[in-house]
């Protein structure tokens, strides 16, 4: 049975119409549509300072997410931790893990846009130990005892739902994040799918006696929009989704490897590279079967809502009841 996701950024690129308030809960709505119908996860990421507006809470978004359905998972993918305060995290997970009923998980990301550092006035250089450190200060906290961190006492209370704590991964696409994930003892989320990089982590976890490890790696497009007629569709969605993947490309910093990285330059390149694929509700089904997984991103690049939901509407009529 292929597994349904749902994704959401809710950028809203300059010449789009600015409609952020009513995006923002289409996104709420088509949440609790995904719910009705048992789709599996919600997938919500995390910028900062993208003059588009891409979402920089998250945490806020999946506590509304969790208050507008009953069964489908939320995921934060990625969550920048070194960008923040561990503590003030800690107590929002854990609360966030409690309204939801312990639905929630998270990839706790490094995070890479010079920007985005210099907003939060953190030292990019040290990214890395940072967010070793703070995985460990969240730990302590989620116990819900005291304990002692840069000279002050911290005491996180409630404890969450999730025992000993909600699900974390480290996510990462280098070598370096797959032997973090292993040494901090987390599954690792791969933000490329270079099946190398699960080979690496496997490897590290057997080296250091960890056995309760797991590696994702993401192994289909970024986009997936259903339509009878492929042809009209990408007129409608060619120049979101050109935007959208030239506007990742642009934030890549050397090193960095990205699953939705398009590395191309116009519309044509944007298609061959089968990150964004526009499909008929036939070659939807053969996708779900082929990959186990289909990933709908209903407002991508601030693409029309309605367009959007032409697609959801359109997958549940005649592709969900021939995959599930």
């Amino acid at each position: 049975m292929a597994m349904v996701l749902l994704r959401y950024e809710l950028r809203v690129p300059a010449g789009a119409t600015d409609d952020r308030g009513e995006r923002y809960r289409t996104c709420l709505e088509q949440c609790a549509w995904g719910d009705n119908l048992g789709l599996d996860s919600v997938v919500l990421s995390e910028h900062h300072g993208a003059p588009d507006g891409y979402m920089p809470a998250p945490l806020i978004m999946a506590a509304a997410v969790a208050g507008r359905t009953k069964k489908i998972a939320i995921n934060i993918s990625a969550l920048l931790l070194p960008l923040h305060d561990p503590v003030r995290i800690a107590e929002q997970l854990a609360i966030l893990d409690l309204v939801s009923g312990g639905r929630v998980s998270f990839v706790a990301g490094l995070g890479y846009r010079y920007e985005e550092f210099e907003m939060a006035g953190v030292d990019r250089s040290r990214r890395a130990p940072l967010l070793e450190e703070y995985v460990e200060v969240m730990r302590k906290a989620w116990t819900g005892e005291p304990f002692e961190w840069q000279g002050r006492t911290i005491q996180v209370t409630p404890q969450p739902l999730t025992k000993p704590h909600p699900l974390m991964m480290i996510g990462g696409s280098t070598e370096k994040a797959a032997r973090r994930a292993a040494r901090l003892g987390l599954g690792f989320s791969a933000a490329h799918g270079d099946p190398a990089l699960g080979d690496i982590y496997n490897e590290e976890c057997e080296r250091l006696g960890f056995t309760g490890g797991f590696a994702f790696l993401p192994n289909g497009p970024g986009f997936v929009h259903v339509t009878e007629d492929p042809e009209k569709a990408w007129a409608q969605i060619g120049p979101h989704a050109l935007y959208d993947g030239l506007t990742y490309q642009s934030w890549q910093t050397p090193g960095q490897r990205s699953a939705v990285d398009v590395k191309a330059d116009d519309l044509e390149g944007v298609k061959a590279s089968g990150v964004y694929r526009v499909v008929t509700p036939d070659e939807c089904v053969e996708l779900a079967n082929e990959l186990g997984s289909v990933l709908l991103h209903p407002l991508m690049g601030g693409m029309p809502i309605e367009l959007g939901w032409e697609s959801l509407e359109l997958f549940e009529s005649k592709v969900l009841p021939r995959i599930r």
